[in-house]
């Protein structure tokens, strides 16, 4: 997961702040060192890095800081703060054209970055909001781009228009705006191509694309696992062209962190978005608190929130909460949380979202552990043990004797251990729901217990 070893590097330097009664100048200044050393290593720019110490530096060795009440937790609200500014304090919305006047985005950024997928996923996202996207195709190097575009915008439900065995990618974005008027479209979305690094030709093109075209919003899609690699595109691209904004991509990877601590800072560009994920509702809006939040170990609760408003059928809460409070859960049910559970990312991602949850697990073990344990794998084989019961037997566990339990490890393609310890853990989650009616409100809503 992205951060995670970041976090924990700062998770100990707060923790030893935390264990003083009393803070010296010292005692900052060799925290703030080694608060450095995490940052340089997680890939933030070392030009931001120094003027972030320095700024939190300057903040916490005042007096009201070290002769405060709770000087440890003053200098981590300080380090949060200055983190959120770093990456731009608030979130920039992408603004797009009013009334009826067409809003051109060209997406730009090198081969491999995600583009192509982003810019479907920016068309989904824009569909919700009521506008009508057209996704243009033109990459003409990358033979797959075509189709993939074509697949993608299929599949969000955008306009699509492309040129086949054309070559030249100003003619066939010029023709775009003919076939968005024609559709209706309000939004028109270039796939421009990439290469596997920034050269003249590359530039050029975009260049020519911005003369033909009058482009409103030029984003450029950086890939958040090549680091400070990252920062360098963003500031090659910012120069040549002119950016409005970046999007991260493949943030739920591996990345240490370094692009969206320093792409801000060096290139004065806001991140817009940032991709979580391959499927194509898995681009969230870049909110810097909550980013600063979840680097320093956190939570990011208002994220998670967000979410299970986005994916929980307020028709099918309801009926949930309604049972709840009669003490009731079955087999359905406990396939029905999985569900909701998987469409907002799985556990691994809801965990990583509420505070503390990081230091939690036993004999030290990391969150990237437990997504090794609780993986799709072990999801769907339980999908596949209930789906083998009976419509009776998932509503009345009781029922689950030796032979039956043979029959749906048979049916489920299992060994038999594996429903047993499927039962046993429902019977645990049963207890507890049993107990949950006292966590509801009033009008029959789940009261969350974070």
């Amino acid at each position: 997961m992205a951060f995670e070893s970041l976090t924990d590097k700062l998770q100990n330097v707060f923790k030893n702040l935390r264990g003083k009664g009393r803070l010296t100048e010292l005692d900052v200044k060799t925290a703030m060192r080694e608060v450095k050393m995490a940052l340089l290593e997680a890939d933030v720019n070392f030009k931001v890095v120094k003027q972030f110490v320095k700024s939190v530096e300057e903040r916490a060795v005042g007096s009201d800081v070290l002769n405060g009440l709770n000087p440890g937790q003053m200098v981590i609200k300080i380090v949060n703060e200055e983190m959120t500014a770093l990456m731009g304090s608030e979130v920039t919305d992408l603004e797009l054209e009013g009334g009826k006047n067409k809003t051109v985005i060209m997406m730009c950024g090198l081969q491999g970055s995600g583009k192509t997928t982003t810019a479907a996923k920016l068309a989904q996202r824009l569909s919700k909001k009521g506008k009508k996207t057209l996704l243009v195709a033109c990459d003409v190097y990358r033979p797959a781009a075509f189709e993939q575009l074509k697949v993608n915008a299929e599949k969000v439900s955008a306009d699509f228009f492309g040129i086949e065995n054309e070559k030249d990618p100003v003619k066939i974005a010029s023709q775009s705006l003919k076939a968005a008027d024609e559709n209706g479209d309000n939004v028109v979305i270039l796939d421009t191509a990439g290469r596997l690094q920034i050269d003249d030709v590359l530039m050029d093109e975009l260049v020519r694309i911005e003369n033909a075209v009058t482009v409103n919003k030029t984003l450029l899609v950086v890939d958040a696992m090549t680091g400070q690699e990252a920062v360098n595109v963003s500031q090659t691209f910012n120069d040549k062209i002119g950016i409005d904004g970046v999007v991260l991509s493949k943030m739920d990877g591996d990345a240490r962190g370094g692009a969206a601590l320093s792409v801000k800072a060096v290139t004065g560009k806001p991140i817009l978005f940032v991709g979580m994920g391959e499927k194509l509702d898995a681009l969230e809006p870049f909110y810097p608190d909550r980013m600063a939040s979840r680097i320093l170990g956190m939570g990011d609760v208002l994220t998670l929130i967000d979410k299970a408003a986005e994916q929980i059928d307020a028709a099918k809460e309801k009926e949930m909460s309604a049972k709840l409070k009669k003490g009731k859960f079955d087999f359905d049910d406990y396939l029905e949380s999985m569900n909701q559970m998987k469409k907002m990312g799985g556990l691994t991602s809801v965990m990583s979202m509420l505070p503390g949850m990081g230091n939690m697990f036993p004999g030290g073990a990391k969150m990237g552990d437990l997504a090794g344990q609780i993986d799709e794998k072990k999801m769907n084989m339980t999908e596949a043990i209930v789906l083998s019961m009976t419509k009776a037997e998932r509503s009345n566990p009781d029922l689950l004797n030796p032979s039956r339990k043979h029959r749906i490890a048979k049916g489920a393609g299992v060994d038999i251990a594996e429903v047993n310890r499927l039962v046993k853990q429902f019977k645990e989650a049963q207890k507890m729901m049993k107990r949950l009616p006292q966590m509801m409100g009033k009008r029959g809503r789940m009261r969350f217990p974070f």
